[in-house]
């Protein structure tokens, strides 16, 4: 028989691709994660893992036991909304992980809502870049994600996850007043392929997305200055030290000394697409329905 606790363990290796990694998620210690995985390949008569310089891999038979521990987990949140439910358990608090301008657009709004309501729901926001939400939401640490669809997202068929789609918002052109295009009324990304560009960190899920929306405009940006914090990445641009792309919430209210900002058209425009999401099985939970129903009220319409 298999424990399903060991499938847990067996799920954060997979995801986290260290035992050290896992083992802080779950917090264990490493050898208790050796342990248990030691014990789950024994359970299953099968090796799951091969160690490699790279990390952890799961081996075909691991892959396979994955799946059933993905479909496992989802049916535990599947048992714990319905016990919430029988319990009428619409008090209690939620725990929101989001990046800095999803809050300002949809989270603190959502609160609002929950407030008048659902009084007795609390929500406690957590501020996560759009690439750390989904690991901490995945690990536990969080009951909703408010994120950001990158490169390296977990699928829109990955099954550990429900999506609800909450808004799509443009990328505008960030760029020197002095700048000759800044007379012009918008832009294409062409026009901007022989600039310097300033942008964020790789990992950044806006990294992925400029760099993309360069790639499908014919040419990878020449990417000089970096920072995650679209303030600096806007003073730099009005310093005239390249160009950028900004998303359209991050500017709203922003302080733009010596830039302009011009909208981008053409389908090569970059896009970028927020979702919540919670861990499958989960959506239902009478704390957390609200509060997905909120953030899909309180999301703009664009």
């Amino acid at each position: 028989m298999i424990d399903p606790r060991r499938l847990r363990v067996l799920r954060a290796v997979a995801q986290h691709r260290t035992v050290t990694a896992a083992a802080a998620a779950l917090y264990l210690s490493p050898s208790a994660v050796s342990q248990q995985l030691a014990a789950l390949e024994s359970e299953s008569g099968h090796t799951l893992l091969t160690r490699s310089s790279r990390g952890v891999q799961l081996t075909p038979v691991g892959q396979i036991l994955l799946e059933h521990a993905h479909a496992v987990e989802a049916r535990l949140e599947e048992a714990e909304a319905a016990l919430a439910a029988y319990a009428g358990g619409q008090a209690g608090e939620v725990t929101l992980a989001a990046f800095a301008t999803g809050i300002a657009e949809v989270v603190a709004p959502a609160m609002s809502r929950l407030a008048v309501l659902h009084p007795r729901i609390s929500a406690r926001v957590l501020d996560a870049e759009g690439d750390e939400s989904l690991p901490m939401l995945l690990d536990g640490a969080a009951d909703v994600a408010v994120a950001v669809a990158y490169r390296g997202a977990p699928r829109e068929d990955d099954r550990r996850l429900t999506r609800v789609p909450l808004y799509a918002e443009p990328f505008d052109a960030v760029l020197a007043a002095s700048d000759p295009l800044a007379a012009l009324p918008g832009l294409s990304l062409g026009q901007l392929a022989d600039r310097d560009w300033i942008g964020p960190y790789p990992g950044n899920p806006c990294h992925d997305v400029v760099l993309l929306a360069c790639e499908a405009a014919g040419f990878a940006p020449r990417l000089v200055h970096s920072s995650d914090d679209f303030r600096a990445v806007v003073a730099l641009a009005g310093a005239g030290a390249g160009v950028a792309l900004v998303p359209r919430s991050a500017l709203t209210g922003m302080d733009l000394p010596g830039a302009v900002v011009r909208p981008v058209g053409g389908p090569a425009a970059a896009t970028r697409r927020v979702f919540a999401a919670v861990r499958r099985g989960a959506e239902n939970h009478p704390l957390i329905r609200p509060v997905l129903d909120a953030l899909a009220d309180a999301a703009p319409q664009r």
